[in-house]
């Protein structure tokens, strides 16, 4: 009889000691504020918190809980080895009882977690908070409209709202309204300057304007002159869309679009919006690791990442980019590994995903590299492979071309540029071609004093719009470090599935997409005083971080143990401390 384990143990006792501590600085933000329901909504999280900790105990420790042996490592065939992580999701007999008992397997389990601490994100990080939400909640509600046939846009190209959504960009209640050329009201220009819109900076205010307005109450802005007219207008929205493929804000939209029909209020519209987000990127992992021929848990483990969690409950399009970029890692893996031929719906399928990805951001291109990992006699020939590649090169180069067409010219063509930002002269193509020593200066300077900051961003520090005060202690930052190295690295009796040169190839792509995302910062972001590349963030890096972790399996680095679920299980538990730790940095934040 093997020893239990008791990760579940641990990881629950933790986040209750942790939780209650925090406790603390929740209750003494309410003194300070007055808003005592503060402790009875961190009460309500403090109990799903730990309740979530329980049922994933039971979910990944079930095996052990019912009392059965441990079991065999469950990668392959019965006996290779003895290690009973991977062994409790295929299921071991139980002597006493005969009888098979099997443990559920890491992508249903996946389902369950994925979805839960997505809500735990969605709820204690409200709408408009994270990184460039507010033009990515443009860019849906946009959407919405034409779902709707409703009108989108006015002639300027502003974004058209209902009167009632705009006090979420202007919580301050700065703005005056007038009437626009074309019949809609909009605010002054004069009056936004000073305006903040819901989410920009989270203080316990922001909590407390949620809880005014509920699920069925509905704040309308006040208008300069006349209320009924207001009421009865679309209102021009200042805040710009992303210029992007509409395909980004499919799951957003539908979700605006619900609450439109039924009439919900604006922060129903706005959690709704969010939680479609949410809903497509777990079914888009969930499909991914059960496609997956390996590497599942490496996939749950940058799943979980606090970073990961924020964007997916969010209005940004990087959910379309990773779950896009999460699937197609798989099928190129599935094709180059498991599958003995490919089929032309596995080529339509990535042709699909780069369409669908691509136009978001450049730098995703290069992992179409990944499709030269299947081995072209699984195609039927050289002839059958160059087809597939033109199907694929041309489905992303067309949308590329019709979605950001004209930016890529201007950038290639342009001698001189000006950061909008930073109002100074900055870097063009054509100036870095002339002066190629100080473009390598740049990358040279920013890979030594900038790999810190990309590796906690990538993590979870500075979550919220790029917030200081809302991060992730280091100490976690390092535990979900070390979480993912041993859930990548080799564990006994495993086979090592991919080459030597195979996981040079990956390392290359991976390195080539950080080239590509400082280079594009570079030029668009970053002014000619700068020491360093601005703009570029480790959030950039998640989408091929699952494929570079299943390449840095090797036969040097063994683990004596595999304890996937373990690890998987407190990256569960250590998010479930993130979540009622940031709750109570805001409750403070007065």
């Amino acid at each position: 009889m093997r020893k239990k384990n008791r990760a579940w143990l641990w990881g629950s006792l933790t986040v209750v000691a942790l939780g209650l501590w925090h406790l603390l600085d929740v209750r003494a933000g309410a003194a300070q504020s007055g808003d005592w329901w503060l402790v009875r909504w961190y009460a309500g999280l403090f109990v799903a918190v730990v309740g979530f900790a329980a049922v994933m105990g039971r979910l990944f420790f079930a095996e052990r809980l019912a009392g059965a042996d441990e079991a065999r490592s469950g990668e392959g065939i019965a006996g290779r080895d003895k290690d009973p992580e991977e062994g409790a999701a295929r299921g071991d007999k139980d002597p006493e009882e005969g009888t098979v008992r099997r443990a559920m397997g890491l992508e249903r389990i996946y389902l369950i977690a994925g979805t839960i601490l997505g809500i735990l994100y969605l709820l204690v990080l409200p709408p408009l908070s994270a990184p460039d939400e507010i033009s990515h909640y443009m860019g849906a509600y946009q959407l919405s409209s034409r779902l709707l046939g409703q009108p989108s846009n006015a002639v300027t190209g502003h974004v058209l709202i209902r009167p009632q959504d705009i006090w979420m960009e202007d919580v301050e209640d700065c703005w005056e309204y007038e009437e626009s050329e074309d019949g809609y009201v909009q605010p002054v220009a004069d009056t936004t300057a000073d305006s903040v819109f819901l989410g920009e900076t989270l203080w316990e205010k922001t909590y407390k304007t949620i809880k005014d307005q509920g699920i069925l109450g509905q704040r309308y802005p006040q208008a300069a002159d006349d209320q009924d007219k207001l009421g009865q207008s679309l209102i021009l929205s200042p805040y710009p869309p992303v210029v992007t493929t509409p395909v980004a804000y499919i799951p957003q939209a539908l979700g605006i679009s619900v609450a439109r029909l039924f009439h919900m209020n604006t922060v129903m519209l706005a959690y709704l919006g969010r939680l479609c987000n949410l809903l497509f990127f777990v079914g888009m992992t969930f499909l991914a690791m059960k496609r997956l021929p390996f590497g599942k848990e490496v996939l749950f483990g940058v799943a979980l990442l606090p970073m990961t969690l924020h964007l997916s409950a969010s209005f940004s399009y990087d959910v379309m980019i990773l779950g896009c970029m999460f699937y197609l890692t798989a099928v190129c893996l599935d094709l180059a590994y498991e599958k003995e031929r490919v089929g032309i719906k596995d080529v339509a399928v990535i042709g699909v995903l780069m369409a669908a990805a691509g136009p978001c951001k450049l730098i995703y291109g290069v992992l179409m590299g990944l499709c030269l990992l299947i081995p072209v006699r699984k195609f039927g020939g050289w002839k059958p492979w160059a087809a597939a590649a033109l199907w694929v090169f041309a489905a992303w180069g067309l949308s590329m071309l019709l979605i950001n067409g004209q930016t890529i010219v201007s950038y290639a063509t342009e001698t001189e540029s000006v950061v909008p930002w930073a109002q100074e002269a900055g870097y063009s193509l054509t100036l870095l071609i002339h002066r190629p020593l100080q473009a390598l200066r740049m990358f040279y300077q920013t890979v030594l004093w900038q790999a810190e900051y990309y590796h906690m961003t990538m993590i979870g520090a500075y979550l919220g719009n790029l917030d200081t005060v809302l991060d992730v202690p280091y100490l976690v930052v390092v535990m979900f470090t070390v979480g993912l190295l041993c859930l990548a690295a080799k564990k006994p009796g495993e086979k090592q599935v991919m080459t030597v040169k195979n996981r040079l190839w990956v390392a290359a792509l991976c390195t080539l997409c950080i080239l590509a995302a400082m280079a594009s910062m570079l030029i668009a972001w970053t002014p000619l005083s700068s020491q360093v590349i601005s703009g570029v963030q480790g959030r950039y890096f998640l989408p091929f971080l699952p494929v570079l972790l299943m390449a840095f399996k090797n036969d040097l680095i063994v683990l004596t143990k595999n304890g996937n679920r373990s690890i998987l299980y407190l990256m569960c538990c250590a998010n479930g401390y993130v979540a009622l730790r940031l709750f109570s940095v805001v409750s403070m934040r007065l």
